[in-house]
């Protein structure tokens, strides 16, 4: 006689304690709580209190008349955050379908130094590819987002790098297009420098991408070979903050020629001039190798024929 294994699974988190926990945390305390759950404060309470036990941690702790977060039940809202909207994604995505047409859940990520205006151009597509399409854009660190493509948590990554094949996240890169580009100065401050473009550079104030961006590091050795040497007045990770900046006289800035009727119009700034020894490169990075989604294929197909035609 064969003996069958029996699989133990662990006991799963009772997501009911949890979702008390989340109601009385973003409330301010469990009596406020109650009152939009519709329960009895000590209800709640009880509940948080079998939660704690199975975290093995306190979550609340008292703070004069009312409570707090402790560490851990800072740690414990954020999980509680991403699990609810995750939760509301797959009601909208599965559970209305039935209701009418099914909408298409679309989770890009986008490198923070890729500029907003880019970043707009190339994911606006993606809104028309589908009947109904629920966009969820998320901006942070280039490794970060890639990491979270490698979980499935997003479904595309884009950026003004490709990844690099030291790294050991399956995924590929999609080039969608390159610009020049235009260093600006308003009105004022062109009258104030010296020669034609780009020996007007040598000494003049300018404004620059923080050290970890991949065009500051091209832009340093371009100013090497011009044997440029500006005067830098400020370095910034944010390229709007940086423009708004430029806007208001205090430097010369740089930002990728595709932007630069809107940047004139913008910050009423002028074009000193344009290089194409400086490109900026675009990619979109999936996990498959073969483009399928429709919102991944109106992005590069948009990016090919619109933003980066010229």
């Amino acid at each position: 006689m064969t003996s069958q294994k029996t699989h133990h699974f662990p006991a799963m988190l009772n997501f009911k304690h949890l979702h008390y926990f989340w109601a009385a945390a973003k409330a301010g305390g469990v009596v406020r709580a109650g009152e939009q759950l519709h329960t009895t404060p000590q209800t709640l309470s009880a509940q948080i209190k079998q939660l704690e036990e199975r975290l093995g941690c306190a979550l609340f702790r008292k703070q004069g008349r009312g409570v707090e977060l402790t560490d851990e039940g800072r740690v414990a809202l954020g999980y509680a955050d991403q699990v609810f909207s995750l939760s509301e994604e797959l009601e909208t995505v599965i559970g209305r379908a039935s209701d009418g047409p099914r909408v298409m859940s679309f989770r890009v990520g986008v490198a923070d130094s890729v500029p907003k205006a880019i970043a707009y151009r190339l994911i606006e597509p993606a809104l028309d590819a589908a009947a109904q399409v629920r966009l969820f854009c998320h901006e942070g660190k280039f490794q970060d987002l890639l990491a979270q493509l490698a979980v499935h948590r997003l479904d595309l990554v884009i950026a003004d790098e490709p990844m690099g094949r030291q790294l050991s996240v399956r995924a590929f890169n999609h080039a969608l297009g390159t610009t020049a580009m235009s260093f600006f100065a308003t009105p004022s401050l062109q009258r104030r420098l010296k020669g034609d473009f780009p020996q007007c550079l040598d000494g003049a104030p300018v404004l620059l991408q923080g050290p970890a961006s991949a065009m500051r590091r091209r832009l340093d050795m371009w100013l090497s070979e011009h044997q440029l040497r500006p005067c830098t007045i400020a370095e910034f990770d944010d390229a709007a903050l940086m423009k708004a900046f430029g806007g208001e006289g205090r430097g010369v800035f740089m930002t990728p020629t595709v932007l630069e009727a809107e940047t004139q119009a913008q910050y009423g700034v002028r074009t000193i001039g344009r290089t194409e020894q400086l490109v900026e490169e675009y990619y979109a990075i999936s996990a498959e190798r073969r483009i399928t989604h429709p919102c991944v294929a109106a992005i590069t197909s948009a990016a090919r024929d619109k933003v980066f035609r010229g």
